[in-house]
């Protein structure tokens, strides 16, 4: 998949793309249910909120079929190529939860200034594309973008190590005020397949889930193969080590999935 001359020209000047019917019912059921059985098993790469409900599951392209796929699908990995002009591999690869009524906050911050600072990143020529697992609404812990917020670079941050069980270089409210004012805050809703790209240096958050309805989100981090991190401090299943460029692999390959079964592909 190719963004176009306009919304390459969105992204330049907004941070983020949303792309809404990326990806069908019938693909997006089969990462629902393999993101539930990931939710349950006891791993070290499944973290919970102080709750015991599941926060975040890191890794899950290396352990699991479905997310093997589309950690590899080309309407994920090509766009990303295109904008760094160059291929990428894997950074990171997580399934965000927001547990019905337990999922907590996510704080301001930008995400390229965890990978400076605890991976060792050279630029920011890294980024999150996230696929929507639940239908997003503005009342079950939706993203929070400042728009433009990644043209003012990396920002003076905090490590945040108490909020919540996931620590977190966070953004001081005078910061996130200043910005606000210039750019605004928006939060993108759409249905389940729903895909955002958003600059590695955009300025983000989500608010707590006090809703009976859920709100997955898979991220895949991908990085310029060029821009590879330096320092190996966090464990592999959270910033990875494999450079290699990633293969795209067919564009139905969920679907062929979704039709053959996860019993037939394990």
């Amino acid at each position: 998949m190719k963004l176009t001359d306009q919304q390459l020209r969105d992204f330049d000047e907004s941070g983020y793309l949303f792309l809404p019917d990326c990806f069908s019912e019938a693909e997006v059921a089969v990462l629902r249910e393999e993101a539930e059985k990931i939710y349950a098993q006891d791993r070290e790469e499944v973290w919970r909120e102080t709750t015991g409900a599941p926060r975040t599951a890191f890794a899950a392209h290396t352990y699991n079929e479905a997310f093997r796929r589309l950690g590899a699908h080309p309407r994920l990995v090509e766009p990303v190529s295109q904008l760094f002009g160059e291929p990428v591999y894997m950074h990171q690869f997580k399934i965000n939860a927001k547990a019905p009524f337990d999922g907590e906050v996510w704080q301001w911050h930008q995400d390229y200034g965890t990978w400076a600072r605890d991976d060792g990143m050279p630029e920011p020529r890294a980024m999150n594309i996230a696929v929507f697992l639940d239908e997003v609404m503005a009342i079950n812990g939706p993203l929070m973008f400042i728009p433009k917020s990644h043209k003012a670079g990396v920002l003076e941050a905090g490590h945040d190590l108490k909020t919540t069980s996931y620590p977190l270089w966070t953004l001081d409210n005078e910061t996130v005020t200043r910005l606000a004012a210039e750019g605004g805050i928006v939060a993108p809703t759409g249905k389940p397949g729903t895909v955002l790209m958003f600059h590695g240096n955009l300025v983000h958050a989500s608010p707590p889930n006090i809703t009976p309805y859920p709100r997955k989100i898979v991220y895949l981090t991908l990085c310029a193969v060029s821009n590879h991190i330096t320092k190996f401090t966090r464990a592999p299943w959270i910033a990875h080590r494999d450079f290699a460029p990633i293969e795209p692999l067919s564009d139905d390959c969920l679907l062929e999935l979704a039709r053959t079964g996860m019993e037939a592909a394990e």
